[in-house]
C-alpha cells in the first residue's frame, strides 16, 4: 500500500505542476464548500440573529426559571418532524429541491410561536435567551464535528477485492461496531459505508445491508467510550471517568452478537435467492489518502483534549451563557484538520470516493431546523420531567431512549441525568456511580440515549449522513416511517430483552 499524496516541495508554484494541481484542488474546494455553505448560511441566519437580538433589545437577567412554554410552542417541532417523514415519500421531487426553504419555514413559525407565547411584562431574550444560545453554541459544535469528520474520511478510499458476501458484510460491520466507541460513530460511519456499499453495488438486495449498518455502526457500536456518542461525551463532561462506560460491555456485546447474527442469517438467504456465486480468490484491498487517518485520530484528540483542559478564562455572549477557549481550541482545530485534508489528499482519491458535499449540506439545513424548533419540547421536558414518574432504571431507558430517537440525544441524556440526580439527592453527576441505584440508573440512560438513536432516521446525525449517501450510490432506502419499520420489527423486541435482563 502507498500513500497517495503528493509530497510538498520547495518550488514556486509558478513552475511546479504539482503545486499547481494542488492549488487548483484548494480552489475548486474552497468553491464548491461555498456553494454548499451558502444554503445553510441563508437558513442559518434568522436563527443566529434571534440569538444576537435580544442581547441588543432586552434588559434583565436571562432565562427566567418559572417559565414554561406552553404546549402549542411545540407544533413546529411536530411539523418539522413529519415534514421529514412526509415529503420524500409523497412529493419527492419538491422535497429535493425545496427542503432548505421548508426547514427555514418551521423554523420562522417556531419564533414566531415562541414570541407569542411570552408573559407580558417578559422579553424574548429573558425567557428563550440562554437556551437559544446554548441551542445554537450545541448546533455549531455538532455541524462542525460531522463536517470534519466527513470530510477528512472522504479523502480516504479503500479499493480492492471486497466481494459482499454474507461473511465479508459482516465483518465490516464488526469492525465499525468496535471503531464506532474508538473513532465516534460519525468517523466510523463515514470511514465505512462507502466501501460497504461499493462491496454490494452488483447485489439486488442492498437495503439491509445499509440499515443494520446505521443500526450497527452509527448507533450501538459508540456506547463503549465517551467518544463514541455525544451523550456519553457530555456525562464524561460532567465528571463521569472516561473509563466508566466499559461497564456498559455486556450490553454491546448482547446487542451486537444478536444483530450480527440476525444479519448474517439475513444476507446469507438473500444472496442465496439472488443466486450469486462468490469468488474464491482471497479478499484484499489497499487505502489511499493514508494521511487523512492520522487527521481522523486529530479530531478525535480534540475532541478528548476538550473534555479535559479547561480554561479558567471564558467569553461572555450578551450575558446569556458563555464561550468556553477549550470549545473554541476544539472547534478550531476541527476546521484545520478538515482545511489540511483538502489540502493534502489527491482530488483522485475523493473522485474515488463519490465525495461531494450535498449529504453534509442536508444534514445541516435539516437539523438546522430540528435543534431550532425543538427548544421549547427541551425546555417543557427539563421543567416537567420529574413529573414522568420514573422510578425504576428501566423507565429511565425508555424514556431516554425514546425521546432520544425523535430529540437530539444529547440534551435529552442531560435532562434525564438531571432528573436522575435528583431522585437520588445528589448534585454532582460523579456521585450517582457510588450507589448501585445511581450506577443503573446511570446505565440506563447512557444505554437507551445511545441505543435508541437507531430507532429513526433523525436520532443520530451520523443516521442521516448515512442514507444521503447510499441514495446518492443508487441504494433505495425506505421512508422515514418505512425505516421506522426495520427498527420496530428488529431493534424493539432487542430492546425488551435488555431491559428484561439489564433493568
Amino acid at each position: 500500500m502507498r500513500i497517495d499524496s503528493e509530497p510538498v516541495t520547495a518550488v514556486r508554484w509558478s513552475t511546479t505542476v504539482c503545486h499547481r494541481e494542488r492549488r487548483r484542488r484548494v480552489h475548486g474546494a474552497v468553491g464548491v464548500a461555498a456553494s454548499a455553505v451558502r444554503p445553510s448560511i441563508a437558513i442559518l441566519s434568522p436563527f443566529l440573529l434571534l440569538t444576537v437580538l435580544p442581547g441588543l433589545v432586552c434588559a434583565g437577567e436571562p432565562g427566567s426559571p418559572a417559565f414554561v412554554p406552553p404546549v402549542w410552542t411545540v407544533l413546529p417541532f411536530a411539523g418539522m418532524l413529519l415534514s421529514i417523514a412526509l415529503f420524500p415519500l409523497f412529493a419527492p421531487h419538491f422535497w429535493e429541491h425545496h427542503y432548505p426553504k421548508v426547514s427555514l419555514l418551521w423554523l420562522i413559525v417556531a419564533i414566531g410561536l415562541m414570541a407569542l407565547s411570552v408573559p407580558s411584562g417578559l422579553g424574548i431574550g429573558q425567557t428563550y435567551g440562554a437556551r437559544f444560545f446554548s441551542t445554537a453554541e450545541e448546533y455549531v459544535a455538532f455541524i462542525i464535528l460531522l463536517a470534519s469528520l466527513y470530510i477528512i474520511s472522504g479523502g480516504i478510499h479503500i479499493s480492492g477485492h471486497l466481494p459482499g458476501t454474507p461473511l465479508l458484510n459482516t465483518a465490516i460491520l464488526l469492525i465499525g461496531s468496535v471503531l464506532a466507541s474508538a473513532i465516534g460513530t460519525t468517523g466510523a460511519s463515514m470511514l465505512l459505508i462507502r466501501p460497504l456499499i461499493r462491496a454490494n453495488e452488483g447485489r439486488r438486495y442492498q437495503v439491509h445491508v445499509v440499515i443494520f449498518f446505521i443500526f450497527l455502526v452509527s448507533n450501538i457500536g459508540g456506547v463503549l467510550t465517551p467518544i463514541g456518542d455525544p451523550p456519553l461525551f457530555l456525562g464524561f463532561l460532567q465528571g463521569i471517568p472516561f473509563e466508566w462506560t466499559l461497564r456498559l460491555a455486556p450490553m454491546w456485546f448482547l446487542a451486537t452478537t444478536l444483530l450480527l447474527a440476525l444479519f448474517f442469517g439475513l444476507d446469507a438467504e438473500l444472496a442465496r435467492r439472488e443466486g450469486r456465486v462468490h469468488s474464491s480468490d482471497p479478499v484484499h484491498f489497499r487505502i489511499a489518502g493514508k494521511r487523512n487517518i492520522v487527521l481522523l485520530l486529530g479530531v478525535v484528540g480534540a475532541v478528548i483534549l476538550s473534555g479535559v483542559v479547561h480554561f479558567e478564562t471564558t467569553l461572555p455572549v450578551f450575558g446569556f451563557g458563555e464561550l468556553h477557549i477549550e470549545a473554541l481550541i476544539r472547534d478550531g482545530a476541527q476546521i484545520v484538520l478538515a482545511g489540511l485534508s483538502l489540502w493534502l489528499t489527491a482530488h483522485s482519491v475523493r473522485r474515488g470516493n463519490n465525495f461531494n458535499y450535498a449529504p453534509i449540506r442536508e444534514v445541516a439545513i435539516l437539523f438546522l431546523g430540528i435543534f431550532a424548533t425543538m427548544i421549547p419540547a427541551l425546555m417543557l421536558l427539563n421543567a416537567r420531567g420529574a413529573a414522568l414518574g420514573m422510578d425504576t432504571p428501566a423507565k429511565y431507558f425508555w424514556f431516554t431512549g425514546l425521546l432520544s430517537s425523535f430529540l437530539d440525544n444529547a440534551p435529552t441524556y442531560l435532562t434525564f441525568l438531571a432528573a436522575g440526580m435528583g431522585s437520588l439527592g445528589v448534585t454532582e453527576a460523579a456521585q450517582m456511580i457510588q450507589s448501585p441505584q445511581g450506577v443503573r440508573i446511570l446505565e440506563a440512560i447512557s444505554v437507551g440515549s445511545v441505543f435508541m438513536g437507531a430507532n429513526t432516521y433523525i436520532g443520530n446525525g451520523p443516521n442521516f449522513m448515512v442514507k444521503a449517501i447510499a441514495e446518492q450510490s443508487g441504494v433505495k432506502m425506505p421512508s422515514f416511517f418505512g425505516y421506522m419499520v426495520y427498527s420496530g420489527l428488529l431493534l424493539i423486541p432487542l430492546f425488551l430483552l435488555i431491559t428484561w435482563i439489564f433493568f
